[in-house]
């Protein structure tokens, strides 16, 4: 065992004190050691339930044999962080998690690990820490909130932002408000819709890291509960088996996760998690590789913001495990990849069923033929862009029009709420990615004012920044380079002509290749936004969003 290299032996008997000094038996110290992080936390919707699923998983690793010890991870809520500084600490988290829980498995030798998230950046950023640790690990995570209710229909926070919108647009009163804001986030768990933290937990049933039922259970179920003792069990089988993460998380497992992503429609943020995650296990991820894996596989499920299901909807019509099914029926899927359940994936989607074909469309009746996310290219993003095309309406997946210039998230923002984007206009904001902002904040209050102002069919928005899972519209984030570096978007002036085909994964600044080389002479970089702490030192390390916001060292 790993941990007889900090227990046993003369040697170690200082250690095995502190053991004492912790309350382990003799018995309990003499098992496997299987680390249970947990991200409980009391500031973060999808956190507030995780002690509870951490008690379950360590009942389960107790009862399977083995010494269950816990220790914390952090996590930041987008939605508490959105529309502020707090928001430039959201993408960085994600790095400290990966960090910090590496630095405390190898330090302490665990034997294995169960993984317990559930936000947008501590599912990555564990399973970036499950990758270069190693050990036999399984991801249990903490579950969706159920939708709330208002005016008699399922609502989500998409709902709530897009509130603030209709109510600048004097098309909600302060009470409308106020009933959204008392409704629509109902009960514990991560938000809703498909949004990044439900995105991810799918995803991490589809690489293979996570239990059926993981990404979909509704945080308040019993069920979620008795999937954690599972989980306890299912990794004190592996260690058995011998089984870890990087004999699961394969290339061909990351683009079977792909895949999947593009059947669920998931967020944008998942073309920068994923490049992240095959980052660490050497495989050098393009995000061109969108296109073509988009190109043969249907969108099966429009699921908040694209559509009017939940979560919850998915989770009663079979879950993730259904949509594999059917791709696998389809050929797109390697069936050879292992997962945590010691079956490789063809043979744990096997007698999935899909009860609901109203929530996951059948093979021969998708949403459309192609996948829910588009890479799009072109002189003003040579290194590529994204963009949720599931949430596209079709008058814009062809659109051009006029260049609005923003330096910053807030200076948009105003001139929206404001009434000064027109119809046809494409809102530009840069000087928001990975090493401008610094931190590439979500764009989720920007898009919510285009969408509740009525403006969603006719206005885009571009940035080198990203968005919330929750941002629906013509957004295309992660263009790259990104303006802090001098790419093509810190050029754009006020009235350029932008062309958009989404169809076509072609995003065109309308000015000629002279006029651009001189403004790129004339360009100079701005003044770092931040120069001291964590910020500082990530900025000076990242890389632009085609990379997935990966630290290098220089």
């Amino acid at each position: 065992m790993t941990s007889d290299n900090m227990k046993c032996g003369i040697g170690q008997a200082p250690a095995r004190s502190l053991l004492n000094a912790l309350g382990y038996t003799a018995e309990e110290i003499s098992k496997p050691m299987v680390g249970i992080v947990c991200s409980y936390n009391e500031i973060v919707p999808g956190h507030m339930n995780l002690d509870k699923i951490a008690e379950a998983v360590k009942l389960g690793v107790a009862e399977a044999g083995g010494t269950p010890v816990m220790f914390p991870a952090i996590a930041v809520c987008d939605g508490i962080a959105m529309g502020h500084i707090g928001m430039k600490y959201s993408l960085v988290t994600r790095d400290l998690i990966a960090d910090s829980t590496e630095a405390m498995a190898i330090a302490h030798q665990f034997d294995a690990l169960v993984m317990i998230p559930n936000c947008d950046k501590n599912v990555p950023g564990l399973l970036m820490a499950a990758a270069r640790v190693n050990v036999p690990t399984v991801f249990v995570s903490g579950g969706p909130m159920l939708a709330g209710h208002v005016g008699g229909r399922k609502r989500s926070l998409s709902s709530m932002f897009e509130a603030v919108g209709e109510h600048a647009a004097g098309k909600l009163t302060d009470e409308g408000v106020r009933e959204f804001e008392e409704n629509v986030c109902p009960t514990c768990g991560s938000c809703s819709g498909m949004y990044t933290a439900n995105s991810m937990n799918c995803l991490t049933e589809a690489l293979g890291m996570g239990l059926p039922g993981n990404g979909t259970i509704p945080a308040v179920y019993s069920e979620r509960l008795r999937l954690a003792k599972k989980a306890g069990y299912a990794v004190m089988d592996m260690l058995k088996k011998n089984i870890r993460p990087r004999d699961i998380m394969t290339k061909d497992a990351i683009l079977n996760a792909l895949t999947v992503d593009m059947a669920l429609g998931c967020s944008t943020n998942s073309m920068l998690h994923l490049p992240a995650i095959a980052h660490e296990i050497g495989f050098d991820f393009d995000i061109s590789f969108a296109n073509p894996i988009s190109e043969k596989t249907p969108n099966f499920c429009h699921l908040a913001p694209a559509g009017p299901t939940y979560m919850e909807d998915l989770n009663e019509a079979g879950g993730v495990y259904a949509v594999i099914k059917q791709l696998c029926e389809l050929g797109l899927i390697n069936e050879n990849c292992m997962t945590v359940t010691g079956k490789t994936i063809g043979e744990a989607v096997k007698n999935s069923v899909n009860k609901n074909p109203e929530v996951i469309r059948p093979v021969d009746n998708p949403y459309s033929k192609t996948g829910g996310l588009a890479v799009l290219k072109g002189n003003l993003a040579p290194d590529g862009s994204v963009v949720k095309r599931s949430a596209v309406v079709p008058e814009m997946m062809k659109h051009e029009g006029p260049a609005r210039v923003f330096d910053c998230e807030e200076d948009a923002i105003e001139a929206i709420l404001g009434g000064k984007i027109k119809e046809g206009d494409v809102v530009v904001i840069r000087y928001e990615g990975p090493k401008g902002g610094p931190g590439m904040r979500e764009m989720l209050n920007p898009t919510s004012a285009i969408a509740g102002m009525g403006l969603g069919s006719t206005v885009a928005l571009i940035t080198d920044g990203r968005f919330s899972g929750a941002s629906r519209v013509a957004s295309i984030g992660h263009v790259s380079p990104e303006a802090a570096v001098g790419g093509p978007i810190a050029l754009v002036n006020e009235g350029d002509m932008i062309e958009i085909d989404i169809n076509n994964y072609s995003i065109t600044l309308k000015v000629s290749d002279e006029e651009l080389a001189k403004r790129k002479e004339q360009w100079q970089p701005r003044t770092p936004k931040v120069t001291t702490g964590y910020l500082a030192r990530y900025a000076a390390m990242v890389t632009s969003g085609n990379r997935g916001a990966i630290l290098e060292i220089k």
